[in-house]
């Protein structure tokens, strides 16, 4: 999608709008390419979150059969809905689109899927992190999650040593991360961190 709000700026610039021969290479066009891509985004995130409050909502008190919730979610729930995410940005990639993904790869058997559904795709792996302290501290100011949380997932989260691109967020902005990552995907540059990730699994 960064390649798209790129194209968008560009046309932009040069003003070029919709006519009656063409609407290629117009404004038109590239805002509707970048609202398509967020619309897809929004489907597969809404997705995941709304299934997961769907199922707490409806069923505050299920029982778990003397499971532990964590384990019983994730088993029943959790790792099926990653597998439909990941098989999302496949079909999305298969169709021909540039796909941008959030992710968090929280354990093997996430990223296991992530491998075999994506192995086969041309994939930029980027990292965007921050120090534990930082983390603290934005976690403290959104007051939408739980306190201690992603101090609690930084090692297993961030315990990849293969990355195409870098970004510490205390020191870039958001715009100054895109811009890099649309200057390497322009550079043709080849996309080596996926693959050694696969060899090496992790």
């Amino acid at each position: 999608m960064i390649e798209e709000i790129g194209e968008l700026a560009e046309v932009l610039r040069k003003d070029k709008r919709l006519t009656d021969q063409t609407i290629k290479g117009t404004i038109e066009e590239e805002l509707y390419d970048v609202l398509y891509y967020v619309t897809c985004l929004n489907f597969i995130n809404g997705l995941f979150h709304s299934y997961k409050d769907y199922i707490n909502s409806t069923y505050p008190s299920i029982e778990t059969n003397g499971a532990e919730d964590g384990q019983l979610v994730n088993q029943i729930l959790t790792n099926p809905l990653i597998s439909l995410y990941y098989s999302t940005i496949k079909l999305y990639s298969a169709m021909g689109n540039n796909v941008v993904v959030d992710s968090v790869i929280g354990n093997d058997k996430w990223f296991n899927t992530c491998i075999e559904l994506l192995s086969d795709h041309p994939v930029i792996f980027v990292v965007v992190k921050c120090s534990k302290e930082e983390l603290a501290r934005r976690e403290q100011l959104r007051g939408d999650r739980k306190v201690g949380l992603a101090g609690s997932q930084y090692d297993n989260v961030y315990s990849f040593n293969e990355y195409d691109l870098e970004f510490n967020t205390e020191i870039m902005r958001s715009s100054e991360c895109a811009n890099e990552i649309l200057n390497f995907i322009r550079s043709n540059k080849e996309y080596t961190a996926f693959k050694k990730l696969i060899k090496g699994n992790k």
